[in-house]
This record gives C-alpha cells, structure tokens and sequence, in this order.
C-alpha cells in the first residue's frame, strides 16, 4: 500500500524493458492498473493522495520515457474523494476521469464521490475513452456515438476504449467476455490492464489484454505474472473495417 515502493517497482519494470518493437516504433503510452499506488481500497482517509505524489511521479516518467503514462489513483480534493484516472503526456499536460460506477457490492460508494462526465483524450493519433473496473459492465456509458466533426459524416467518438482495474480472479471470466463485447457493439479496440496478486478481499489473476474491433485478442498478458506486454495499434485496419462495416452509423 505504499506508493513509493509502488513507483519505484515500476521504475525497475520499465527499466528493463525495451520498448521498441519490430517496427521500430517506441511505446508511446505505457498503462497502469486502477489505484495502482495503493491497491484497491474503499476506506480512502488517510491514504488517498492530496498533494499529487503519484501524479508528479507519472509527469516525471512520462517525460523521462518521452510517452503518455496511464492509471488509476485515489485522490481527495476539496474534501471529497474520487477515484481518478490519469492520462499524462510528456510535457507534463493532464488529462483526468473520474470514475462514473462506484462498486457497491465492495462499499466503494461509501466514500467515493462518482464522476459524472466521459473524458476522451487524443494521443497518438487514437482517441481513448478512459474507464475504471467497473465501469465496463455498463454499455450505455461506454457507447460509441457518432458525432459529426466540422460538417463532415458522423465519425464514431472514439477509437479504443482503455480500462484500467483491480478484478477479481472469481470473475475473470466476465472480465474476457465483457472486454470483448465492448470492443464488438462499439467498433474500436479495447485496452484492459488488471492488477496481479492479492489483497485482503480478493484475489487477481490479470488478464491484461488488447481486443480488436472483431473481438480478436491481439495480445494478452501472462495469467499472475507482473510484465510489460505491448503491440500497436493498426489505426488503418480499424477504419476499413468502420467504412466496410457501418454498423455504429444505425445505433440508436
């Protein structure tokens, strides 16, 4: 639960990995799990951050590793606490999500104020619809509407849908169901990063994973292993498909 052992586990992660791929390209984004600094927890006083440690840790390897830096910390800010998703670019620019579905079967609402509002953020050339755990049993939330840009034909609002958690191994399965579904009925990839190991409540197994828009596994991490798994994200394929296939365009 400690937020500087947690930073410095991932420092030592990303120091030895190489990040450059067989095409060359960099990791441009690198993901963390829902409150990957502490844990999950829903009693958040007295561990809930409210001077941005772990955010000025994510501004600094963002700028460090030149690429946008992900994930989920607890947070109080003006006496309340959310949990908050933060999308970091190397020159220190934050984009933020407060999670919309608090997990009352965990108590999470207890304590947690619920954001109200989706957060789509560019990079890259992808735009990410930012999510949290519980959030992906939701679809309304998480649809991917069409929105008409500068005159133009309606473009879907988002290309990949990025959930970070903390998941239970009990319901793993949900978990490989539901990512996919997302990625199906909303025509995008999907990003799930889930934490490994154990707490007092729960036991998790990961299951990180990027689904395409056919629901296709691209790539998937080891079951109970801490790695760093990446792949690129084909931005062509993508929209053949949408232009081939318009399903998104007669959604209700």
């Amino acid at each position: 639960m400690c937020p500087a052992a947690n930073h410095l586990a991932v420092e030592h992660m990303l120091s030895a990995y190489h990040p450059s791929g067989e095409d060359g390209v960099d990791t441009s984004l690198y993901i963390l799990p829902e409150m990957w600094s502490t844990g999950f927890v829903t009693s958040p006083c007295g561990v809930a951050e409210e001077h941005g440690e772990s955010l000025a840790w994510m501004q600094r390897m963002a700028r460090e590793h030149r690429a946008a830096f992900a994930g989920s910390v607890a947070v109080c800010e003006g006496g309340a606490y959310y949990n908050r998703l933060y999308f970091v670019t190397p020159d220190g620019a934050v984009t933020h999500y407060d999670k919309r579905h608090l997990f009352t079967y965990g108590g999470e609402q207890r304590n947690y104020t619920p954001g109200s509002d989706r957060t789509i953020v560019e990079w890259g050339g992808v735009r990410f619809c930012l999510q949290i755990c519980y959030d992906l049993r939701f679809p309304c939330f998480s649809r991917n509407v069409p929105q008409t840009l500068s005159g133009k034909s309606a473009v879907p609002s988002y290309d990949c849908l990025l959930y970070v958690a903390n998941w239970p191994s009990s319901r793993r399965r949900v978990w490989d169901i539901l990512l996919q579904a997302r990625a199906i009925e909303n025509q995008c990839y999907v990003i799930g990063v889930n934490r490994v190991g154990s707490d007092d409540a729960c036991q998790y197994d990961g299951g990180t994973a990027v689904i395409d828009a056919y629901g296709k596994t691209v790539i998937q991490a080891q079951d109970n292993t801490q790695e760093i798994i990446s792949c690129r994200l084909d931005m062509e394929k993508l929209q053949a498909f949408r232009k081939k296939f318009p399903v998104l365009q007669d959604a209700d």
